[in-house]
């Protein structure tokens, strides 16, 4: 009986490529000066589906990366892809006064997406998709708003078995006859 080798901690790691979205230097002022400290936002993912966020706050800009992307690995989440470049439905989200709207797009199009939402795409694997941002700007609430539409994202394959239909029941036809479902785990 042959055993499957384990993958090593850094080996499970290197599956995932991490983004540095954003960077913020604080000063505190105190009697000899200022104090700087360092707060990094960091996405990561695998291309395949799998993404996740982070915030970590450190004295140095390399600590605070580092807590970023612990904590963006534990807050992975999965998104259902349709044929693996694209979503399967237009989807909204929000958080605060930030808001996103995000749009399935056919193949060629293209990540149609501005600053740290572009970053959420690259990583998750999506190949054509075309984003709004409306609201503000500020990068924690956007990448929050863009992680709550994308948990609202739903394959045919979860509806169908949800309503108790076949696939094909809630699929509808294309022109050329093929229907919309693909490879969707």
């Amino acid at each position: 009986m042959a055993r499957s080798p384990v993958k090593s901690k850094d080996e499970k790691d290197s599956e995932f490529i991490d983004r540095l979205v954003h960077i913020n230097r604080v000063a505190k002022v105190v009697k000899g000066g200022r104090r700087f400290g360092f707060a990094a936002l960091v996405v990561i993912g695998d291309q395949k589906g799998r993404v996740g966020y982070g915030h970590g706050k450190a004295k140095e800009v390399p600590e605070a990366i580092k807590k970023a992307t612990d904590d963006a690995k534990r807050s992975i989440i999965r998104v259902p892809l349709r044929e693996g470049r694209t979503l399967h439905h237009d989807v909204e989200g929000s958080h605060g006064a930030g808001k996103v709207i995000l749009r399935a797009a056919p193949s060629g199009t293209g990540i149609i997406a501005g600053g740290p939402m572009r970053a959420v795409f690259e990583t998750l694997g999506v190949q054509d998709v075309v984003t709004k941002s409306q609201g503000t700007s500020n990068p924690y609430n956007m990448i929050r708003a863009t992680f709550d539409a994308l948990l609202k994202e739903q394959s045919p394959r979860t509806v169908a078995a949800r309503r108790g239909l076949k696939v094909s029941d809630i699929v509808s036809r294309r022109r050329d006859g093929s229907t919309e479902i693909d490879k969707v785990g």
